[in-house]
């Protein structure tokens, strides 16, 4: 199984979005499945993706066999009669399953063989295989029993009776039609009585609480026969009994509960039968889901223009023109694919660019495409190769984890700590702005001492986005580290995102540019301009250039620098006004006066 931690699932949004809308999450993308079983698998195959590159290519040419047959058309519309019978089969489990539960099973095993006739001619041994399944299920006779037993359309309660179908046992009928025939007895009893005693309002009824019973009004009442006793007096009437009435009660309330004390015995028995056949039924369902979850992946590539994926044994994650599938679909206007090219000659990439432009997307939808191809599905892209992938592991995004007492900046450490202990030369590693909870020296350092440990201990693919742009120097040292920026044009105040990928390191982060177009106040952008122009003046003050992060200082050659010179340098600095950079600056070019 391909691994992913808590915080990749959720920096990836697989499953939940931050502003609560499920549609923005891939599963809400991916999920067009017909039955529940199918989307719940779905989920379980995006939470653990495959490593076995066999059950890939399997599971990717009967996607590509569904689609280019157009049979998951078909396939589909055979499963909308197929209802949640993993949740039905629980529930008999349980013994708590209702008698509209063992009809739905019924109508999704009388749809077998429609399923089977539309993947019967289809050339994909992981669509046989399902067609296997489905044929030993058909020959259990668990359809035909159910067909016999259950009515066509029954109560929701088994407490309401009339479940069991008429025919299927002799006791139940035999009850059933002595209760059935009480309407029969009464009219002719009512009829009789009114004759024998010339009441012509004579009225024999029945309710819940006093059984049967003979009504006769008031006025009546001196009228009635001395072998009628008195059962209830009510407003206008006095009901009565009689010996006849009485046996006749007895024999019918008696039927009725007695028939559906025996409805509730077959009941049992159908569940216990069903428990019998539970491994069988569990491969229906086994079946039905993964042929869902196909077709549903094979709509979704006819859908949003997807591409089958490749597997090779040799280290590489070559993806031509891929597209983050979440954006790309929400997105109003075209969306600018990119590629990614790394092997085990060029294991990282520093990423580089304006905020806004498009760094993370890059690095999640690279991600989202490995993790897609690593379950069968086609994927956002013109093309895409994949060597062996172990893990994908992520460090994007900023919070506070206040119930385990963590900051922002040590969350960040945490989760980078975990990344540098268990990533390997096959995962799949995305850092985005690591260093950026500290101070500048602080981050910039921890930023480069990680990069540098993934690119030559842990040798894993990495995207690594930063603004420190001193990192972009690990091209020049470490053979398997390459730049690539953002692409961005700045015309006058305004910046145009092109969200194109290009090869080498961004010149500059346009971030006072990013803080106009958020609606910062006029007055502070002035200010911050003015401040980075101070700031990026003070890097080549007097024609000295800013020492990078990979430089080291000349020995010294001499002892005692002039002391004119040193006097002459020191006149020049103001200590109060001086910054760590600048002072740094100060130092160094003393060291250099001792050299000359």
């Amino acid at each position: 199984m391909l691994i992913l931690d808590a915080a990749t699932r959720r920096s990836l949004e697989l499953f939940e979005h931050p502003g609560g809308r499920e549609e923005h999450t891939l599963a809400g993308l991916l999920d067009r499945c017909v039955v529940p079983m199918g989307a719940r698998l779905l989920r379980r195959w995006l939470a653990g993706p495959l490593r076995d590159q066999n059950k890939l290519r399997a599971r990717a040419h009967a996607v590509e066999t569904l689609l280019h047959s157009a049979s998951f058309i078909s396939v589909r519309e055979a499963l909308s009669s197929v209802g949640d019978i993993e949740r039905i089969l629980a529930r008999i489990a349980l013994r708590s399953a209702r008698p509209r539960d063992l009809s739905t099973l019924r109508a999704a095993l009388a749809q077998i063989p429609q399923l089977r006739m539309q993947i019967a001619t289809l050339d994909s041994p992981l669509l046989q295989a399902m067609g296997t399944e489905l044929a030993q299920v058909a020959q259990a006779p668990v359809l035909q029993l159910l067909e016999r037993a259950i009515i066509e359309e029954p109560p929701v309660l088994l407490r309401d009776g009339g479940v069991i179908r008429n025919g299927f046992d002799a006791q139940l009928d035999e009850l059933r039609e002595l209760s059935q025939n009480a309407d029969g007895f009464l009219l002719a009893l009512e009829a009789r009585e009114r004759e024998a005693t010339g009441i012509a309002g004579l009225k024999v009824a029945y309710n819940r609480v006093h059984g049967f019973y003979i009504e006769i009004s008031k006025s009546q009442a001196a009228h009635v026969p001395a072998h009628y006793s008195r059962r209830q007096t009510v407003k206008d009437s006095e009901r009565y009994i009689t010996e006849e009435l009485k046996n006749f009660e007895d024999k019918v309330l008696g039927a009725r509960e007695r028939a559906l004390s025996r409805e509730k015995s077959l009941f049992d028995g159908l569940l216990s039968t069903l428990i019998e056949q539970l491994a069988e039924l569990k491969h229906l369902v086994d079946a039905v889901s993964c042929l869902d979850v196909l077709a549903c992946l094979a709509e979704r590539a006819h859908e949003l223009n997807w591409r089958k994926p490749e597997f090779t044994q040799h280290p590489n994650l070559e993806i031509r023109a891929g597209r983050h599938p979440v954006v790309e679909f929400v997105l109003d206007g075209a969306f600018e694919p990119n590629d990614l090219s790394l092997d085990d000659k060029r294991k990282m990439l520093i990423v580089t660019g304006p905020n806004m432009g498009g760094k993370s997307t890059y690095m999640r939808q690279n991600a989202l495409i490995v993790l897609l191809a690593h379950i069968g599905s086609f994927v956002p892209a013109e093309s895409a190769l994949f060597g062996p992938i172990d893990r994908i592991f992520t460090r994007i995004g900023a919070g506070d984890d206040l119930t385990r007492g963590q900051s922002t900046f040590m969350l960040e450490m945490t989760e980078t700590a975990a990344i540098l202990n268990a990533a390997t030369e096959q995962s799949l590693v995305l850092m985005d702005e690591i260093g950026r909870g500290t101070s500048t020296y602080d981050g910039m350092a921890i930023a480069h001492a990680v990069a540098v440990e993934l690119a030559s201990r842990n040798q894993s693919y990495a995207l690594f986005a930063t603004h420190y742009f001193e990192l972009t120097e690990l091209a020049q040292r470490l053979d398997n580290v390459a730049n690539v920026h953002v692409d961005a044009l700045e015309r006058g105040d305004k910046l145009l995102f092109l969200h194109a990928i290009k090869a080498g390191p961004a010149s500059r982060s346009f971030g006072v540019n990013v803080a106009a177009l958020a609606g910062m106040p006029p007055a502070v952008l002035r200010r911050a301009r003015k401040i980075l122009a101070q700031l990026e003046a003070k890097e080549t003050h007097h024609g000295v250039v800013q020492m990078g992060l990979f430089d080291l200082p000349a020995p010294p050659t001499e002892i005692t620098p002039p002391i004119d010179a040193v006097r002459s340098m020191l006149e020049e600095i103001d200590p109060d006004a001086l910054s760590p950079k600048a002072a740094l600056e100060w130092l160094y070019r003393l060291k250099g006066l001792h050299a000359q």
